[in-house]
């Protein structure tokens, strides 16, 4: 008799019917778990490809990076250069910030240090004033000494001789080192750095004239190395 009844109970239709939706709900509850765990796998990924991408941004290839790190004068400034400004061997810089000073100083090949010692005095007092006791002051940089490109800003010495300094750009001279005064020695230490000559602000139409006049690191750097290469063939032309 109960097995008869498991039959019957077996062959019932609305059983069968509930097994079978029982079944697709299972099923489809299964699909969806699926598709959410693939939908999260994909997002990971492409968190993980995003971090990927933002690490490259950040860090640098270390195989990439220079040996030596620039400088905050590399980084701020644009490098200019004059040569035999004047006279021969009074080669110097004028470092242009963006917001258009200019900063001005004794380039490495300048006559100067290849004195024995190398410089020992700096002398403001040129020309009809000393530039050491300028004070400019206001947005409209009141007392500040409008400058030609030759205008002399101070005169450097050595035990051997004396070579004046020239502003290089037409514009008001706001600011000169006074340091160097006191601090000659930084000029043979550190010239491009705190031992700049002085601070120039020139008018933008003057900034384009005297650009015509300067040539940029990589064309100074070609030039003085071509002079190099020819005093050292003089020798063997003789």
């Amino acid at each position: 008799m109960e097995e008869i009844q498991r039959t019957e109970v077996t062959k019932n239709p609305e059983i069968e019917d509930i097994i079978e939706l029982t079944m697709q709900s299972v099923e489809a509850c299964d699909n969806e778990q699926q598709k959410q765990q693939a939908q999260e796998d994909g997002d990971k990924r492409d968190e993980d490809e995003d971090e990927d991408e933002l690490r490259k941004l950040l860090l640098s290839d270390i195989g990439e990076l220079p040996l030596i790190p620039p400088s905050a004068t590399q980084i701020n400034f644009v490098s200019y250069f004059i040569t035999d400004f004047t006279k021969s061997g009074h080669d110097q810089y004028i470092y242009r910030h963006a917001n258009g000073l200019c900063v001005i100083g004794l380039a490495p090949t300048h006559i100067a240090f290849k004195d024995e010692g190398g410089i020992t005095n700096v002398d403001f007092n040129v020309g009809k004033s000393d530039r050491s006791v300028l004070k400019v002051s206001g947005k409209r940089k009141k007392n500040a000494l409008r400058s030609e490109s030759n205008t002399a800003l101070c005169k450097v010495s050595t035990s051997k001789d004396s070579y004046i300094v020239r502003c290089c750009v037409k514009g008001s001279l706001l600011e000169v080192n006074e340091r160097l005064i006191t601090q000659p020695e930084l000029l043979n230490s550190s010239a491009d750095r705190e031992g700049y000559i002085a601070i120039i602000m020139p008018r933008p139409a003057d900034w384009t004239k005297n650009k015509e006049s300067l040539i940029t690191l990589e064309e100074y750097k070609e030039k003085k190395e071509k002079v190099q290469s020819d005093k050292s063939l003089e020798p063997s032309l003789l």
